[in-house]
């Protein structure tokens, strides 16, 4: 059990519930700051003060008074108007990761909510009651509105849920685990859709899969360099401490270890005097992508414990704010940089596929084919990893640089951190791909060598991938091939196989 409490979520715990089912609570000390925020709205209410989306319209119409007879009207009625969402659902982890950290968000106390709309959140959470989220039509300022209205549908009884496997209606959902819809009170509906739990979801599980991908890359990438008998001497420690980036030293560590006991890697000269750039700066091109990567990991970190609605309650009700937290600026630059960051690991990765079908660049048959000209072998699974990082370079334009103006122009600049955040999961999804056939290609290439020349560890992931995508005989539909590959890819634990490799060693 995981207790939330709006300051301290991790990403590892994030992962846990999403990935590993753990269950969530909120804690008693939270409970108790979100009620003393609930009974400040109240007096508000009571005392028929002005103040923006308790007793006042929004947007555009935050000069517009309402009455306390219609407090609950104007929370539906807010809730109904903004859930406009379009397209496809976003994935159900990420849908069920803006339930977790916006119940998570509101634990801080800062929004006047009653407590038990956070604990039916968290009973969603734990019931795998996911809200069916259309992914666009967010601008990443004021929240990620619509999307989050969508959400809030589902407390009230309306919208739809993925539950057991199956679409439907809330109310089905909520009736089968016999939890009570609710009818929103003054503020509610505000707080639950003015924020950037959508754009954070998102981007959260973006880098979670991004992370495993990243590892993936290097020991992908050292097979690679068995199979074109990479030179280790660009790998020692002491050029890489001759530069000093942190991730640089550990991604040419990590090769190196990949490995040591490799009778397929050469030495300076023994060859050639030096290897091309796609297998020499391996550590300085996918240490900077980490560089990035643990940018994002920060950032992320602080903005699912952030109080990102509007307007924000303090001193028990005696200060009332109307700020900018919602605005999704911090987050649509770092999805913007992950963008940009995991671009790359593919695209030095499509170089090193180039130089494992050219024969011009290797002494393997041409194309890796088992008969080169009567058999095309792996010549047009290059072709489909340059189409994806060259899709990959329309998308990694930034959506952050982008601003249209909305509300009537009371909303004059926004984020788009949304849109930033899904392309980043296309491009991650790219990636995947891209490498799925670098590893392809990579095995086939390493049974030319010698698979009994290769270091333990690259072995044990080739004996692993093996079992996905058996040795190319003869030409076949390549294409489900490359598809198994990357599906192993995103469902492998990374983490756990090396603990069982070392556990064999």
């Amino acid at each position: 059990m995981i207790t939330l409490t709006g300051d301290d979520l991790t990403l590892k715990q994030v992962k846990e519930v999403l990935f590993l089912k753990k269950k969530v609570t909120a804690s008693a000390k939270s409970l108790q700051a979100v009620q003393k925020s609930r009974e400040a709205v109240e007096k508000i209410v009571s005392e028929s003060r002005v103040v923006y989306g308790i007793t006042t319209g929004f947007g555009k119409f935050s000069d517009v008074l309402i009455d306390r007879t219609h407090v609950q009207d104007l929370q539906l009625n807010l809730i109904r108007s903004h859930a406009c969402g379009v397209g496809e659902p976003f994935p159900e982890v990420v849908a069920k990761a803006m339930v977790l950290l916006r119940a998570n968000a509101l634990l801080k106390g800062y929004s006047g909510i009653r407590p038990m709309i956070i604990e039916k959140l968290l009973a969603f959470v734990n019931a795998d009651i996911i809200p069916v989220v259309p992914q666009q039509g967010s601008l990443g300022a004021s929240g990620d509105l619509a999307p989050l209205s969508h959400l809030a549908l589902v407390l009230i009884g309306e919208g739809e849920v993925f539950y057991k496997g199956k679409r439907m209606d809330s109310l089905t959902a909520l009736q089968q685990e016999g939890i009570l819809p609710v009818v929103l009170d003054a503020k509610e509906g505000l707080a639950l859709i003015n924020g950037t739990q959508a754009m954070t979801a998102m981007g959260v599980v973006g880098y979670l899969e991004a992370e495993e991908l990243a590892f993936e890359s290097e020991l992908i990438a050292s097979m690679t360099m068995e199979a074109l008998n990479g030179i280790i001497d660009a790998f020692a420690e002491e050029v890489q401490v001759a530069r000093g980036y942190k991730q640089q030293i550990e991604t040419a560590a990590r090769i190196r270890h990949y490995l040591q006991d490799s009778l397929l890697t050469t030495q300076q000269g023994e060859l050639r005097v030096q290897d091309a750039y796609s297998l020499r700066c391996i550590p300085q091109v996918h240490g900077a992508t980490w560089q990035a990567l643990d940018y994002v990991k920060e950032k992320l970190e602080i903005e699912m414990n952030a109080a990102t609605d509007n307007p924000l309650i303090f001193n028990d009700g005696e200060i009332v704010i109307s700020g900018g937290n919602f605005h999704g600026q911090p987050i649509a630059l770092a999805m913007d940089f992950m963008k940009i960051a995991v671009s790359e690991l593919a695209n030095i990765s499509e170089r090193r596929i180039e130089r494992l079908v050219n024969p011009q660049l290797n002494n393997l048959p041409p194309f890796l084919s088992p008969q080169p000209g009567l058999q095309s072998g792996a010549m047009i699974m290059q072709y489909v990893a340059a189409a994806l990082v060259s899709e990959n370079k329309t998308l990694a334009h930034p959506a952050s640089i982008d601003s249209i103006p909305s509300s009537a122009n009371q909303e004059d600049h926004v984020s788009m951190g949304t849109i930033a955040s899904r392309h980043a999961y296309q491009i991650i999804e790219n990636v995947r791909r891209v490498l799925a056939i670098e590893l392809i290609c990579a095995m086939q290439a390493v049974e030319f060598r010698g698979i009994e020349k290769m270091a333990s560890l690259t072995k044990a992931f080739y004996e692993k991938g093996r079992e996905q995508v058996s040795s190319i005989k003869a030409d076949r539909v390549f294409s489900k091939d490359i598809e198994r590959a990357a599906q192993w890819l995103k469902t492998l634990d990374f983490h756990q196989f090396m603990k069982d490799h070392l556990k064999k060693a």
